[in-house]
């Protein structure tokens, strides 16, 4: 009856679950939490080679969990109900400095505590924490979407709104953009707008990871650098200081080519059980869901005689 809770566990969510089994809401959950329990005693602890730290929202009012993920296996290896300074202490800390002395590269967002812990706790950390592209470039794209709203925003006063509705087509990258809307986009980027400036801007940190080797990137950053910084519009201005301050973790990249790719893939299935269960009782609760679904364990109990 256990393995049979488990396995309708994984395909539906407690409510579901128990008109299946007809077991009750509290005897469900103990079958998860047991089987939790379990897959964590029998999982080997050990640090994965690559790491990357990714964080999750738990509920309203800015209440996150910060997630430790192993990108090679892609599956969740902690859950700390917090990601400031000490989120990632609990981990690490669990383990010698020659275990730690093991990992080659962390992916992360460029948030300082998080920085701050990879520094403690991870040997010759400098080169090996790489912040994530998708995060790097999130830094510019912010700045092209502040750019079109101020702009539209000035534009609209004096009757203009050619820019109303086109929010995601800056957004977008430009392989990515629809094939109706190219011809209109084109129209708009030849036009002396201060927001298809930025675009280009944008566009052209996308390069950055194009390049096969440090010397290269490193030369490409600095050209785009005089260009973003040189452009009179002080939110690409802003985002190019933020990100030539952490420029040692950006170009770690061509070291170490790992992205969070696979944290957002676990970041979007977590949402889906969060939604699925229709919140949950308590943080715990959230974070033994995610072991659930995400840790990888063996969940089953052992069958006497096998």
């Amino acid at each position: 009856m256990e393995c049979h809770g488990i396995d309708v566990l994984k395909e539906c969510d407690l409510t579901g679950a128990g008109r299946l089994t007809s077991l009750s809401w509290d005897e469900l959950w103990g079958i998860l939490d047991r089987a939790v329990t379990r897959g964590a005693a029998r999982k080997e602890k050990r640090l994965p080679e690559y790491i990357g730290v990714d964080e999750k929202s738990f509920a309203k009012r800015h209440r996150y969990e910060t997630l430790v993920i192993n990108l090679q296996e892609g599956t969740v290896e902690h859950v700390a109900n917090t990601r400031r300074s000490a989120c990632l202490r609990e981990y690490f800390s669990s383990f010698t400095r020659e275990e730690r002395q093991g990992v080659k590269a962390i992916a992360m967002d460029m948030w300082e505590p998080y920085i701050s812990q990879a520094k403690t706790w991870l040997p010759g950390s400098d080169e090996k924490v790489v912040f994530d592209r998708i995060l790097v470039m999130s830094q510019a794209t912010k700045a092209v979407d502040t750019i079109r709203r101020q702009e539209h925003k000035v534009l609209a006063k004096e009757g203009d709104n050619r820019l109303k509705g086109t929010r995601y087509l800056w957004l977008w990258s430009e392989e990515n953009l629809p094939e109706k809307r190219r011809e209109a986009f084109a129209k708009l980027k030849g036009q002396d707008l201060k927001v298809g400036r930025a675009w280009s801007i944008k566009e052209n940190l996308r390069r950055l990871w194009e390049h096969t080797k440090l010397p290269e990137a490193r030369k490409h950053f600095a050209r785009w650098y005089f260009w973003a910084t040189h452009s009179r519009l002080q939110p690409m201005i802003k985002a190019a200081r933020t990100l030539k301050k952490y420029l040692w973790g950006v170009l770690n990249y061509f070291r170490h080519p790992i992205t969070n790719a696979c944290a957002e893939g676990i970041n979007s299935k977590i949402e889906t059980i969060k939604k699925m269960a229709c919140g949950f009782r308590n943080r715990e609760h959230f974070r033994q869901a995610i072991y659930f679904h995400c840790g990888g364990l063996n969940l089953y109990p052992s069958v006497a005689g096998a």
